[in-house]
């Protein structure tokens, strides 16, 4: 998505300066800590890709938003929040394309009829927060991952219907500074409805090393609880 396609579109802060490259190992690589609030990198392509616990993100080019955003949180912040905060942003601008509701898949997953549609990556160094984002858009089933741990969709293979990237992009950033913004002036509580009443896990029985308990919601600060007890951060199946 050429910045003359998204630039006119932009409806807020973030997505200035909005960086453009063709192919990249990943976006969360292009923006450092001399650019500003709200900068985003956007590629085509990403030859390596990256999410949680140093997973693969692969998409084929021209099929999907990667995207990463330059973010200042407070010092002291609970950093690992804005997963969430960056899910909730993504959740909306699907339903809105699809008319169908989308969950959150605690902690990063944003899903649809019990597929990964999108996933977040949130990674601090210095003194910045860089928040990653691959949703899936156009690619048809055969393109996607067979091998996922968590099965996978895109926005396509869910309605059939093939999308203008750039209006999608330029909707998920101003639905990320609304959120961002109120996260900042209130914490998560000023998000949480929205996050809380789509939760993905909860009432579902899940496996995380080697316990299982069900999942019971998450609490005020973002954590996941399994059996009444609070989860920081962890690796989460479906039993």
């Amino acid at each position: 998505m050429k910045a003359e396609l998204v630039q006119p579109l932009l409806r807020g802060r973030f997505g200035r300066p909005y960086r453009y490259v063709g192919e990249t190992e990943s976006t969360q690589a292009i923006l450092g800590p001399d650019d500003p609030e709200g900068a985003v990198a956007v590629a085509e392509h990403q030859t390596a890709g990256r999410g949680r616990l140093g997973r693969r993100w692969e998409a084929p080019p021209g099929t999907a938003i990667t995207a990463s955003v330059l973010l200042r949180p407070p010092d002291g912040s609970p950093i690992q929040q804005l997963s969430l905060v960056g899910g909730l942003a993504v959740a909306e601008t699907v339903e809105d394309a699809l008319q169908l509701s989308a969950q959150l898949k605690w902690p990063n997953d944003v899903m649809v009829d019990r597929r990964k549609v999108a996933g977040i990556l949130a990674e601090a160094r210095e003194g910045i927060v860089v928040l990653g984002i691959g949703l899936n858009v156009n690619q048809t089933r055969e393109q996607l991952p067979e091998d996922a741990r968590a099965p996978a969709a895109s926005l396509r293979t869910v309605d059939g219907t093939e999308r203008d990237r750039a209006p999608l992009l330029v909707d998920l950033l101003a639905r990320l500074e609304i959120h961002y913004d109120a996260w900042v002036a209130g914490g998560l509580d000023a998000v949480f409805d929205g996050i809380g009443s789509r939760d993905f896990l909860r009432g579902r029985r899940v496996r995380l090393g080697e316990d299982e308990g069900v999942a019971g919601g998450l609490d005020r600060a973002g954590r996941l609880l399994v059996d009444g007890r609070p989860v920081e951060s962890g690796e989460v199946e479906l039993v």
